[in-house]
């Protein structure tokens, strides 16, 4: 009998991370200072970061040591099981195998914790007495939260404002660990009170809550930034997942042809995909899909240039796929993939055509998702739902082929905490949304015109 959950012991967690930028054929264009337009120094990043957090971010050393202290912790979830979807594949009478890296049984319920419990360790190590974050969905800030409790730091959550009122459950889950929670755009800083006083019914974005937590951290000495997505470190961090996943999969002798993540920033995405595609760059045959939402296309619509990551303007100008900062999205359910941008790292090798990318409508995810919980018993969530529904659809490309072939997705968080956006779809009140080419143009028009 074929395995269906594929383990490891304890002692087969990684002990380094992978960087990427080691093998990267096309090196990163380095962040500018607004201001002045050069290249921005480890010093001016250190209002906001600890070093050891700047050294990662800029490092091109391939193998990065993971602290004892993070393996202790990464001990309470990973490694995480590999499953082979054995009923999924029946569903669909696909010739292919279908496996799923599973994410969710992290305390905080998603892949947001292999990064946060690091960024915590390091500022603690620094000296750090208190941390201001963003978040979308939720999934980051509780990640975030949870490793505070366990470091001793004081945890702000800037949570968009849409998501902090359709999914309470997660405002309670930070809480619960000790996190101080709000909404955003928020009265608390000079960035929120701009936005509101525009539109004080703004529902909020990635960006503006960036844009806030950033503010916090660079005018308060005893405070830092942390972010779950975007920059080279926190991709580093996920690279755990994929260096699993070739573990798993050597244990069953197989290797995916094709690996698929969800992608709003690029974290869980880049982190079951940054390990396999170091094979690729060597030669190895693999296909790497990034799959967004129809309603934030980034790398499907954005454009490739130089951009803030936030909406006010704050952080560095990253050289990425980008919507426009201040673009504002719809408030669809996957609310950690509603950001203008995505991973310096993952638009360089979407670039190069080491990546490909797919958006989808809300309703087809939806639909993929149900199928998924039906028949492998996991709800999962909205985000993560993306990447099930391209794996469905690469499986039936293979059955109209007649071409088995090994398809590999991270089922990045589950779905417990996300009911109300499953019961707006089971009512049917969500509706599809393309975002309108010529609000993105006129989003695009606004951008620094640098060379």
């Amino acid at each position: 009998m074929e395995k269906t959950k594929i383990t490891l012991d304890e002692n087969d967690i990684p002990r380094q991370w992978y960087n990427i930028s080691a093998d990267m054929p096309t090196p990163l264009r380095p962040p500018l200072n607004p201001k002045t337009l050069k290249p921005i120094t480890p010093d001016e990043l250190s209002a906001i970061f600890p070093m050891s957090i700047i050294e990662q971010e800029v490092s091109t050393q391939r193998w990065i040591d993971i602290p004892e202290e993070i393996i202790n912790i990464y001990t309470l979830w990973r490694p995480s099981p590999l499953y082979r979807a054995h009923r999924l594949e029946r569903a669909l009478s696909t010739p292919s195998k279908i496996y799923y890296k599973y994410e969710g049984v992290s305390p905080a319920g998603s892949h947001k914790t292999n990064t946060s419990i690091a960024q915590a360790y390091y500022n603690k190590q620094a000296g750090i007495k208190r941390i201001a974050t963003e978040t979308g969905a939720g999934q980051w800030g509780s990640a975030l939260a949870l490793a505070g409790s366990f470091f001793g730091l004081d945890i702000t959550v800037y949570m968009v404002k849409v998501s902090f009122n359709q999914k309470p459950y997660r405002r309670i889950q930070m809480e619960s660990w000790g996190a101080k929670v709000i909404p955003s755009p928020s009265d608390t800083t000079n960035s929120g009170r701009a936005i509101l006083q525009k539109d004080p019914d703004n529902n909020g974005s990635l960006g503006i809550a960036i844009s806030e937590a950033i503010e916090v951290a660079a005018t308060n000495k005893d405070t830092n930034y942390s972010l779950g997505s975007v920059l080279n470190h926190v991709l580093l961090h996920q690279t755990v997942i994929g260096l699993e996943c070739k573990k798993q999969l050597e244990l069953v002798n197989d290797y995916p042809d094709v690996v698929i993540g969800c992608c709003g920033g690029g974290s869980n995405l880049g982190g079951v995909s940054f390990p396999f595609l170091y094979d690729k760059i060597n030669g190895k045959a693999l296909r790497v899909i990034a799959v967004e939402p129809e309603s934030c296309p980034t790398l499907t619509k954005g454009e490739f240039r130089y951009d803030f990551g936030d909406t006010a303007g704050l952080t560095p100008l990253l050289m990425l796929h980008t919507l426009g900062h201040d673009f504002i999205p719809p408030a669809i359910h996957a609310g950690g993939l509603r950001y203008h941008a995505d991973a310096p790292q993952v638009c360089q090798l979407v670039q190069d055509g080491l990546i490909e990318a797919r958006a989808y409508g809300q309703l087809s995810v939806f639909e993929a998702a149900l199928l998924f919980a039906k028949t492998e018993g996991i709800i999962p969530a909205p985000e993560s739902s993306h990447a099930i529904r391209c794996a469905i659809d690469e499986a039936l490309i293979s059955k109209e082929e007649g071409k088995a072939k090994t398809i590999l997705f991270n089922l990045s968080g589950h779905g417990n905490l996300d009911m109300m956006a499953y019961a707006s779809y089971l009512e049917g009140k969500i509706k599809d949304y393309e975002y309108p080419d010529g609000l993105i143009k006129e989003s695009l028009s606004k951008l620094p015109v640098i060379s």
